[in-house]
This record gives C-alpha cells, structure tokens and sequence, in this order.
C-alpha cells in the first residue's frame, strides 16, 4: 500500500474514533446543564487535558514549531507568558469561579454569571456578553474550519473544499449530539495525541541524528544561532515584542471556552489536581513543540530537506521518521489540535444563542427537551455559518484567532478577576469595562502598533471597570452578602487564601 492509502486509514480510524465517543457522550446526556455543562460532574484530569486541548489548537503543533524553526528561541515568549498565565488561571481563578457560578443561581455560561453575580435587573450586561461571544466565536470557528481544509489539502494532497466540509461534518457531528460532554471526552483523547506526537517526533529525531552532540553539531553547520532568548540587536522594539508576546497570558481569564471547564468541575477542589495535570501537560507539549522547531533546523541541514513552509516542520519530520500508518496518527493530532478547538467553541456559542439570547427574550422558561433541542440547533445554525464564511478562505479570519484572543481577554478577563475578588464591582461598572475593552482592541488593531492590543485592551477595561463600580456601589446588599456566605461554605477560600479560611473558621 502507498503512503497516502496508510494516512487515509489513520484518519478513517481517528474520525471513527471520534464519532464513536460522541455517541457514547449522547447517551450521558439527560438534560440541558448536561448538554451545555455536563452536569458540573468533570474529573480534574478530563478537565485539565479538555482545557489545554481546547485552548492550544494548531498553533501548538504547526505555528509554535514552525516559528522556533525559523528564529529561534526568541519566539518562546509566547509560550512563557501563556504557561505563566495558565498556571495562574488554575491556582486563583478556577476553584472561586467554580464555587461562585454555582452559588450565584447556579449560572451555567459566562454571561449568565456576570448576571447572576452582579444582580443585573437591566439584563444588559448578559445580552451584551452573549453577543460578543457570539460574533467572535462565529469567526474563530471559521477560522478553525479554514486551518482544516489548508492542512487537508497539504497533508492528504485532497481538496480544500472537501476536506474542510469533512472536519466540519466529523466535529460537527460529536458536538451536535453528545454536547459539553461529548466536546470534552473528544478534546482528552485528542490532548492525549498531541502531547504523544510532541515527545515522539522529537525524541526520534534526536537519535536518527546522532545524538544531542549530532543536533549541535548540525545546527552550527547550518549558520544560524537559535539558542537565545533575547534578541542580539536589542532595542525597544525588541523589548514591546517580548513584552507583546507574555501579554498573551493576559488572555486566559477571558476565554470562555476554556474557563467553561473550570466551572464543569465536579467541586472546587477539583481545581488543585486539575492545575497539576493540566500545567504537567502544557509544559511537556511546550517543551516537545519548541524542542521539534530546534532539532527541525538539525533535521533539514543533515538531510538536505526543502523546507517551503516552515510551519510543516513537525509534519515533515513525522512522515520521514515514522511509519506511514504511524505518520499518518500524528497527522491526525494536527488535525485533532485544530478539531478539539472548534468542538469546544461550538458549545460556547451554542450556550450564548440558547441561554443568554433566546432565554432572556422567552415569555417563559422552555422545557428541558426543548432546551436541548434548542442547542442542538444553535451548534448546528453556528457551524453552517461558519463554513460559510469558510468556503473562500480569507487572511483577515485566520488572523482572527490571534485577535479574538485579545478580543476576549480584554473583554471579559478584568470583569472575571474583579468578580472574584472585589466586593464593589457592580452590573454597570463591569459593562462599562467590557465595552471599553472591547473597543480599545477594535481602535488599537486598526493603528497597527507593535504592542498587542490585548494589553491596552485589558487596562482600559480594569480602569473604567474600578472608576464606574466606585461611582455606582451600595454597600451591604442582602443579595451580596448571601452569595459570600455561601461562597465561603464551599470550601473554596480555603484553596486560594488558607489563612484566611483558617481565621474565618476560628472567628
């Protein structure tokens, strides 16, 4: 059999795979919180490899490489400042929004907390949120679409067309029935391939070419210097660049399809053992990821290999050192880095369309069958959308991700951490902030400066959200108080300020 045939079986085998767990996800799923949040019932491991599965999407095995490949360790910045804000998204963000989306009318999507936390009878601040997620998601998933026909018609020499209608239809598929569940149980499965694949290929290369001295040795043959972190022409460009790269982690508190996760768990102290795996994880895929672009460089000098793009770095070097069977498994983590991502975004947009639109307009609440029912049409009315806008791939929603990335976290990240941990914030203070933030990264995109728009973005939204809630709060709320006390009964201060437990508990 050709090379192409051992790669089509493997695909056939992920996809049935894929399929195959989303019907299992369809069986568990009884009723809407379990359509859209699985019950808040996650383990921390599904939790952990669903979150960094869903977060990390083709950049970690094709962008990341392929950038390391061409300058080097220069380009890690980005990686370091997303473990940095991975890690503290899991250590303070994750038990309190656990504990809190539960506490506050037990909310089920991001908008619907912001509600429920800040006691918004206007409804504004829910139908504005829901709408942002809503118009960036929609994109992103195009994007995440257009990435899947490219790598199809690259690495099966098939047609864009056809194979972006059959990542779309596959993902579709286990979304559209097994929901939150099915989304998530694909998404460990899928982490699990990648975090294989980043350890395989690397590893391999390294002894196919002698050893590290044999990689050293090729590398100083090559004439390029990839060893640094910082720059050799050091200059303030070269200092917004790195400080535009760590603000990436600026994001993390903003993403909804990734703090979802958080709040599926089964109790806040999930988060401890959810952050040690997942940041076990994230690292180690890190690690291969950027080790694959540097032992890339050794690989093609020794090999004399034409590299034309050199985001294929990893894919290149699996289809040399493997078998095709086997080739053809780590080419399905590719795809299975960019299909986790959609799955996920998907119910985040499916959420935002059923429970923070077509419930805040409903004269009256619908039936649980009726409500599942309603997400499966939002899952599917999103992605026929997006395919849509997907059928002529463009530039501008491929460079999307990056700035719905900031869209997001300048957005929504401020609003989060202030709900957490300041008691002033109100309902028009955190819309205030949203809007703003929202708008800096419109305005400051379109300037085309250096520094990531994200940082701006996210100070624009802290300030404005402290200044209004400063003007707007009342003290000593019944409602307020309520939710802390019940907030403090979960247990969950006890893992982000165990003195402070400690002393509310003797007091």
């Amino acid at each position: 059999m050709s090379d192409l045939t051992f790669h089509l079986i493997a695909l056939a085998i992920y996809f049935a795979a894929m399929i195959g767990i989303g019907v299992y996800a369809f069986r568990q799923t009884k009723d809407h919180e379990d359509y859209m949040l699985g019950g808040r019932n996650l383990s921390p491991g599904t939790a952990a490899l669903s979150a960094g599965a869903s977060d990390m999407s083709g950049w970690l095995m094709l962008g990341l490489p392929g950038a390391i490949f061409v300058s080097g360790l220069v380009e890690a910045w980005i990686g370091i400042g997303l473990l940095i804000g991975a890690y503290l998204n899991w250590r303070f963000v994750a038990p309190r929004l656990r504990a809190y989306t539960q506490v506050a009318n037990n909310s089920i999507t991001v908008p619907s907390y912001f509600e429920n936390r800040l006691h918004d009878t206007s409804r504004s601040l829910r139908l504005v949120s829901g709408v942002v997620v809503l118009v960036f998601f929609t994109f992103y998933i195009s994007s995440g679409m257009v990435a899947g026909g490219v790598f199809f018609e690259s690495a099966f020499d098939g047609d864009y067309l056809t194979g972006m209608l059959l990542v779309a239809g596959v993902t579709l598929a286990y979304t559209l029935f097994g929901g939150f569940l099915g989304a998530t149980f694909t998404d460990v499965v899928q982490g699990l391939m990648m975090l294989l694949a980043l350890i395989a290929i690397p590893v391999v290369a390294i002894f196919s070419l002698g050893g590290l001295d044999g990689v050293s040795e090729a590398i100083v043959a090559s004439g390029v210097d990839h060893a640094g972190l910082i720059p050799e022409d050091w200059n303030w460009v070269a200092v917004v660049g790195i400080v535009s790269a760590l603000g990436w982690g600026l994001g993390y508190c903003g993403q909804p399809h990734i703090i979802v996760r958080f709040m599926a768990l089964r109790d806040p102290h999930s988060a401890i053992a959810g952050r040690r795996i997942g940041m076990g994880w994230m690292l180690l895929s890190m690690i291969g990821a950027i080790v694959s672009g540097i032992v890339g460089v050794a690989y093609v000098q020794q090999n004399g290999i034409d590299i034309s793009d050199p985001e294929t770095i990893v894919l290149v070097m699996a289809q040399v050192l493997f078998h095709p069977l086997v080739s053809g498994l780590i080419l399905a983590a590719v795809l299975a880095a960019i299909m986790s991502t959609i799955s996920s975004q998907l119910i985040v947009c499916s959420s935002a369309l059923v429970e923070d639109l077509f419930m805040v307009v409903a004269k009256r609440k619908p039936q649980p069958k009726t409500l599942v029912l309603a997400g499966r049409g939002a899952v599917l009315a999103v992605a026929a959308i997006a395919c849509v806008l997907a059928i002529s791939p463009s530039d501008s929603i491929l460079a999307l991700v990056g700035f719905a990335w900031a869209g997001f976290g300048a957005a929504f990240g401020p609003i989060i951490l202030l709900s957490l941990f300041w008691k002033k914030l109100t309902n028009w203070g955190a819309l205030a902030g949203m809007v703003a933030g929202a708008a800096t990264v419109f305005i400051w995109a379109s300037l085309g400066t250096e520094l990531y728009e994200i940082i701006p973005g996210f100070i624009a939204n802290l300030v404005i959200s402290v200044v209004v809630s400063l003007a707007t709060h009342r003290a000593g709320t019944e409602k307020e108080a309520e939710i802390e006390r019940e907030f403090t009964e979960t247990g969950a201060l006890a893992i982000v300020k165990p003195d402070a437990a400690a002393a509310n508990e003797r007091g």
